[in-house]
């Protein structure tokens, strides 16, 4: 069994910001809780505000996968959904 890492960037509109902020702290805990899920970073970047930097580690690709089935059909999901994503993912 590996473990599934993933880093990047989401990337949203000058006027998504406020909605993203509006469910991030949600979405972190809900992610963080979520058996098999290691690590969960997600924050603002500094400089640009419309980034938001991603750094997961889950332990398996089927604790990955069912994080992703949950953030699909949450309002993360609903409201970063169409957002641009700049994603890398590996196994280790």
């Amino acid at each position: 069994m590996s473990k599934v890492l993933l880093t990047g960037t989401l990337t949203c509109a000058p006027h998504e910001v406020d909605d993203v902020l509006s469910i991030i702290d949600d979405h972190i805990r809900k992610s963080r809780a979520e058996a098999g899920c290691l690590q969960f970073e997600l924050w603002q970047d500094e400089l640009t505000p419309t980034n938001f930097h991603i750094s997961e580690v889950f332990l398996s690709e089927a604790a990955f996968a069912k994080h992703q089935d949950r953030s699909q059909g949450s309002d993360w999901g609903r409201i970063t959904g169409h957002m641009t994503r700049d994603f890398t993912k590996a196994n280790a």
